[in-house]
């Protein structure tokens, strides 16, 4: 994820400085206005996380770090404004993905056998992404934006709050004369850290002790396709 995040930068830091100094002529208004889309992508997620007991009066510490892979799908909406002849816009949306996902833990505190579950799903984000016309046809873009997911969970443990972070992404839009668009995009979300400890209330065998605790950092990388409508 780090080469991923340096590479990521680094493309958008070109585009930014392309966008500064590139003598644009291509027609913005080709872009311009509300649209909706469909999007298709993979994702990749990797979590990085740490737990704590203290049960024991040690308060010994176990890290480690999974990851998986998934194929998503979702709807985004956005508005595009032009800012002048010189080929800039400003792109103004947001995406919603549907479905969710379920991480199941084993729990290995030894006064309790069940798992525990957190299901992540209603995730959606809001962004801004300047964008520069390439011809009249063809626009590329970095983007910066807010993502939320909600998280529940089942076990003997304290419900983390919903996961909050910022995307950044860089990506290509080609418009044909129809209003159809078809989008790429590749980028990355940093969420903010999650927090639960044992709640010590289940029965025999799904106790977790209060002295338990569990945290970790998400985050996702994806690479998306959109198909969609300009209005």
């Amino acid at each position: 994820m780090k080469k991923l995040r340096t590479i990521l930068c680094a493309v958008s830091a070109l585009v930014l400085t392309s966008m500064t100094t590139s003598p644009l002529l291509a027609d913005s208004s080709n872009f311009a206005g509300p649209y909706v889309g469909f999007q298709m992508g993979a994702v990749g997620v990797e979590l990085d996380g740490e737990v704590k007991s203290a049960a024991d009066g040690v308060g010994e510490a176990t890290t480690g770090n999974a990851g998986r892979t998934a194929i998503i799908g979702g709807v985004e909406l956005g508005y595009a404004i032009p800012l002048g002849a010189n080929g800039l816009l400003l792109d103004i949306g947001a995406n919603y993905i549907a479905g969710g996902a379920k991480i199941r833990t084993s729990n290995t505190d030894t006064a309790a056998t069940a798992d525990v579950i957190f299901e992540v799903d209603d995730m959606y984000s809001v962004f801004i992404a300047p964008s520069f016309a390439l011809s009249d046809t063809s626009s590329m873009y970095v983007k910066v934006g807010y993502s939320h997911a909600t998280v529940s969970v089942t076990g003997d443990v304290t419900k983390p709050d919903d996961m909050e972070g910022t995307t950044y992404a860089v990506g290509t839009r080609t418009v044909l004369e129809s209003g159809i668009f078809i989008r790429s995009e590749a980028g990355i979300t940093e969420y903010d850290t999650l927090d639960s400890k044992g709640l010590g209330q289940g029965g025999t065998g799904t106790l977790i002790s209060t002295s338990t605790t569990v945290t970790a950092d998400p985050t996702v990388a994806y690479g998306s396709i959109s198909i969609g409508m300009r209005f």
